[in-house]
């Protein structure tokens, strides 16, 4: 377990691998790296070997179709059924039009 900025060259985390194209490959975590918080616990980084790091896997057309799908799945309101445009938040659920309908464009009946 290391401090703060005081871990030795050698190790990453999965973000730093990740931007050097690397992935940890089935490696067990290395090392921890501790950031001390006040009125709260440490955080913690796990921390990965670069020498037993392996290159990311490429994407295949399958991984990219599927990949593709489920952000098109994402977009579709569930309520109206149309795309939205935009990638829908969860907090809402549905598209910003259908959440909070505009009252002056409602159908009136006599």
């Amino acid at each position: 377990m290391f401090r703060w900025r005081l871990a030795p060259g050698g190790y990453a985390t999965r973000r730093q691998l990740g931007a050097r194209g690397l992935r940890p490959g089935g490696q067990e975590v290395a090392a921890q790296l501790e950031r001390p918080r006040r009125r709260r616990g440490p955080l913690v980084a796990y921390l990965y070997r670069i020498g037993l790091a392996q290159p990311v896997r490429p994407m295949t057309p399958g991984r990219w179709a599927a990949l593709a799908k489920a952000n098109a799945a994402r977009r579709i309101c569930p309520q109206c059924r149309t795309d939205a445009g935009y990638v829908m938040p969860a907090s809402l659920g549905t598209c910003v039009p259908c959440a909070y309908p505009d009252p002056s464009h409602a159908v009136r009946s006599a």
